[in-house]
Formats: C-alpha cells, sequence, structure tokens
C-alpha cells in the first residue's frame, strides 16, 4: 500500500488517508487486508477505529485505489454511519467456539 495523501484532521479527531495498492497478477486486497496496513501507517493506530472508505479497482490493471479514515478513539469515531461501522465491525472479532465448522 502506497500513501498518495495524508490528512490531519483534529476537527474530526481523526487522519484521512488516501492510498494506491498496486495488486498485479493478485486478486483484490481484502477490507482486512486494507485495514491492517492503513492502520500500520500511522503510529499508534488501533485498527478497531480504522475505516476503509470509497474503495475502486482499476479494472484490467492490478491497482486499487481507496480513502482510509483512522479514528483517535471511540468517540470521535461514532460519527461513521451505521452501514459503515457494520461492515468493520467483524473483521476482527473473535470467532465463538463451535463457528466456522
Amino acid at each position: 500500500m502506497e500513501i498518495i495523501e495524508r490528512k490531519d484532521n483534529p476537527l474530526l479527531g481523526r487522519v484521512e488517508i488516501k492510498f494506491v495498492w498496486d495488486h498485479s497478477g493478485k486478486g483484490t486486497p481484502t477490507r482486512k487486508e486494507m485495514v491492517i496496513a492503513a492502520a500500520k501507517s500511522e503510529p499508534n493506530a488501533d485498527k478497531n477505529l480504522t475505516y476503509i472508505k470509497d474503495v475502486r479497482t482499476v479494472f484490467g490493471k492490478g491497482r486499487t485505489e481507496g480513502y482510509a479514515l483512522i479514528y483517535q478513539d471511540e468517540a470521535t469515531a461514532s460519527i461513521e454511519p451505521g452501514y459503515v461501522a457494520e461492515r468493520h465491525k467483524d473483521l476482527f472479532a473473535e470467532p465463538a467456539e463451535g463457528d466456522g465448522e
């Protein structure tokens, strides 16, 4: 993942990142892979407070572009719309015993 633009947004308590991910010869990265990579790009970032939005894969080029929002705490992350939070809530949840069989 290559960060092409980084913007601090102290009013909303987050860092906004535009990124490009070249993945020639491979499939599009999963949302979980993008969250992990974005969180690693910021010191002390929590992957559970990192949201990926506006992902576009360029057809035939093996290139994905997107936007990541990394919040400083749960209170500031609560401004994300419900459907966005719903997409991300189970990415790092521990599976319950007996699940996945």
